[in-house]
């Protein structure tokens, strides 16, 4: 009898897990991202669901965007790991894969290397996450790609090994008058198995506003050191938006962040 009582119990709890549902797994991804990347209305399963992507400002934060239509995902076994694949007619580039490993310690993601653009999102959905970028209102394309990439969450520190470039593209900005403010590369490169923090480079790959920098990403904190300055001809256009962005040094405005 007692070998009965356990095989009902575990076939109880294996049903309930199969219909788990998705809110589940949006709060999850709520409290990993600090409530900054929420699964909106959440219809569906943990394995196999639908929601709406939305970017804050974090707990408290009256700041919100959304992303048109909604992400569709399934949810897999792969050995001792979840294979995660992802759709989102707006903005994903076919389908996303990701392998998820929990463990004691936190939770590995891996994203494999990508032949050619991951996804592609409007900049505008930046304005979600508050300031500056709800003052800044930009507008332009947020084009991701990875040679392969691997972000761990160890005791609530997230680590990044790999490679991943953001290329923002034609950004422009209502503080300025003109049209475009020019296209940018960050670059993130990291090796946390050796024990590296993980490298930022920003730089400008064309425009009037010229913007450049490095930093470090370390124990989930961004130390970033750059400037920005307006291309010969662009000084009287740009000069409001210098003032705001960082702190002025005669024709540089100079930016810092941690």
């Amino acid at each position: 009898m007692r070998w009965v009582a356990s095989g009902v119990l575990l076939g109880s709890l294996a049903a309930g897990l199969g219909f788990a549902p998705a809110s589940w797994l949006a709060s999850a991804l709520s409290a990993a991202g600090g409530q900054r990347l929420l699964l909106a209305d959440a219809r569906g399963t943990v394995w196999q669901g639908s929601a709406v992507m939305v970017l804050t400002g974090g707990e408290g934060s009256h700041d919100a965007s959304a992303l048109p239509g909604r992400l569709r995902w399934t949810l897999g076994l792969d050995g001792l790991a979840l294979a995660l694949r992802a759709r989102h007619a707006c903005c994903i580039n076919g389908e996303l894969r990701l392998r998820l490993v929990p463990s004691l310690a936190g939770l590995r993601v891996d994203l494999p290397a990508v032949q050619g653009p991951i996804g592609q999102w409007p900049a505008a959905w930046l304005v979600g996450l508050g300031t500056p970028w709800n003052t800044l209102q930009p507008s332009g394309s947020l084009q991701l790609s990875s040679s392969g990439l691997r972000v761990e969450s160890v005791q609530g520190r997230w680590r990044f090994s790999g490679q991943a470039v953001l290329e923002m593209g034609s950004m422009a900005s209502r503080l300025s008058t003109l049209p475009v403010l020019g296209s940018y590369r960050l670059q993130l490169l990291g090796d946390a198995a050796g024990g590296e923090a993980t490298a930022v480079q920003l730089s400008t790959t064309s425009g009037a506003l010229q913007l450049s920098g490095s930093g470090q990403w370390a124990a989930s904190k961004l130390r970033f050191s750059g400037q920005a300055s307006a291309a010969a001809g662009s000084e009287a256009a740009l000069n409001n938006l210098l003032n705001i962005i960082g702190r002025r040094k005669g024709a540089l405005s100079l930016i810092s962040i941690g």
